[in-house]
């Protein structure tokens, strides 16, 4: 492969026990509801100065190796003048970009949807790299009801993830790949179980088919877990589940396994997250994050998009961070929420 070094050392720094990533990806639309939560205008500026803040948190780069950036963000600046990619790399926070285009219905297939975005990938992945960008992320979304995901669904959406990821090794970026199987819906976990584990499967055969070093890749799939209109699972239940279909699916090739929060909440995400880790402590890959909301949430808070706030909203995502990180250990405690 044209870029194997390239692609090595960007594993080499994202993927290290205790460090996880920092998705910073929203869109338009879901920046301005997170915005529209704390009673802040979603402006070009206001995204500028809320991104730049969480990436120069001081000391950040103690627990996040890598943050997903949306492509706005690659052209923006800090107040001291550095690009965002750059500010973040000074923390050794290696910088990427989320490529997909948003989904999509599937033509003849009710209920399933479909990502787009591959048309002239190639061309934009060289563009991003100039900027600063070293890794991409691509996300597919599966529903559960009665009737999907489909068999279908499934295979056309695993398919896309494949083409993505092959033209992101070529390109010399490192591919996340995003199956979410989300935890809207009534299912129990048993079923949210079946369905993660069908389309994990069709994800690597595809993989596979495409010739895609799963080395130099790394997975972000959702924990296990019954719907938001079932109940709530114990931390060792999610675990269990999980880890059953991944050691199901996931080849022990794969460097890091890093899991999406999926709508949990930043307490809920950690420590599921803890009783995965203290479940699998030797297991083949490292168990870490790439969270979203979860993070960043309390430091939402804490901002309010205020200038005068940006210290606690730095701090509120510093501890985040610190306890994803005792979480990937396998050490975390509830107690250390009060600290």
């Amino acid at each position: 492969m044209q870029y194997s070094s390239e692609l090595e050392s960007t594993i080499n720094d994202m993927v290290q026990r205790g460090r996880g990533i920092l998705a910073a990806d929203e869109s338009a639309p879901t920046i301005a509801k997170r915005f529209d939560a704390i009673n802040v205008e979603s402006t070009e500026g206001d995204r500028r100065l809320w991104r730049s803040t969480l990436l120069t948190t001081p000391g950040l780069g103690e627990y996040i190796s890598g943050t997903i950036l949306f492509e706005e963000t690659l052209d923006q600046k800090t107040d001291e003048g550095k690009s965002i990619a750059e500010a973040a790399w000074a923390q050794k926070i290696v910088p990427g970009i989320k490529v997909d285009k948003g989904k999509i219905p599937l033509a003849l297939s009710p209920g399933d949807l479909i990502t787009q975005g591959l048309d002239g990938l190639a061309e934009r992945l060289r563009g991003y790299k100039e900027q600063g960008a070293r890794f991409a992320k691509w996300r597919e979304v599966y529903a559960i009801d009665k009737h999907v995901p489909s068999k279908h669904g499934i295979e056309a959406n695993a398919e896309m993830l494949a083409r993505y990821a092959a033209v992101c090794q070529a390109e010399g970026i490192v591919p996340i790949v995003e199956p979410e199987v989300l935890m809207d819906g009534k299912h129990d976990i048993d079923r949210h179980a079946e369905v993660t584990e069908a389309v994990q499967q069709a994800v690597f055969n595809a993989l596979n088919r495409h010739n895609v070093a799963l080395e130099l890749m790394i997975l972000k799939p959702n924990m296990v877990l019954p719907g938001k209109d079932n109940r709530r699972a114990e931390p060792e239940e999610v675990a269990e589940a999980t880890l059953k279909v991944l050691r199901r699916t996931v080849p022990t090739a794969m460097p890091s396994i890093n899991f999406l929060s999926g709508g949990m909440g930043p307490e809920e995400s950690t420590i599921n997250l803890n009783a995965i880790n203290q479940q699998a402590p030797d297991g083949p890959w490292k168990l870490s994050i790439s969270y979203g909301r979860a993070l960043q949430q309390p430091a939402l808070q804490a901002w309010l998009g205020k200038p005068e706030n940006i210290p606690a909203a730095q701090q509120a995502l510093l501890k985040r961070a610190k306890l994803n990180h005792l979480a990937m250990l396998g050490e975390y405690q509830t107690t250390l929420e009060n600290d």
